[in-house]
């Protein structure tokens, strides 16, 4: 049987190109548009905020595949970069979403081929659960780097 869940956030305009949010969750920050459209550099923007819920969900999914593969992660960072079409009718749209993870993982006694391949498998897995990269429209794209040690 399916089930929902319902999550939250409430902006409010505090003037000119500034906003503050408060997540159902608890944080809250105040946000502008970017510097390219009108806004104020060196602050959070739903940008910003687009391409970081594509990246938390997919390595939040990855550390969950990683336990159900039982495997020894070590490390994992990962910079993802969304590219924005700008149309001339000022409509925009993400294109793609490219992520460049970095995964350490500790093979043990297992043969570092065999780590590889589950490792692989988890990254898959990770793309297909991942609840944020399945609602978007743009295209997603992981190149990993992964280092299995011993």
């Amino acid at each position: 049987m399916s089930r929902t869940a319902v999550y939250n956030t409430t902006v409010s305009w505090k003037g000119e190109h500034w906003g503050h949010i408060v997540m159902g969750n608890g944080p809250e920050m105040d946000f502008s548009a970017p510097p390219d459209a009108e806004g104020h550099p060196g602050v959070f923007t739903p940008e910003d905020a687009f391409v970081a819920a594509a990246n938390t969900c997919i390595m939040m999914m990855f550390i969950w595949a990683t336990e159900r593969f039982k495997l020894n992660l070590l490390s994992y960072e990962c910079r993802v970069e969304g590219t924005k079409l700008i149309e001339l009718d000022r409509t925009e749209i993400f294109t793609h979403l490219r992520f460049w993870p970095e995964i350490r993982i500790s093979a043990g006694e297992e043969a570092p081929e065999v780590v590889m391949a589950r490792t692989e498998r988890a990254l898959k897995a990770a793309r297909k659960y991942s609840l944020v990269a399945n609602s978007v429209k743009s295209e997603v794209i992981i190149e990993p780097r992964i280092e299995i040690v011993p």
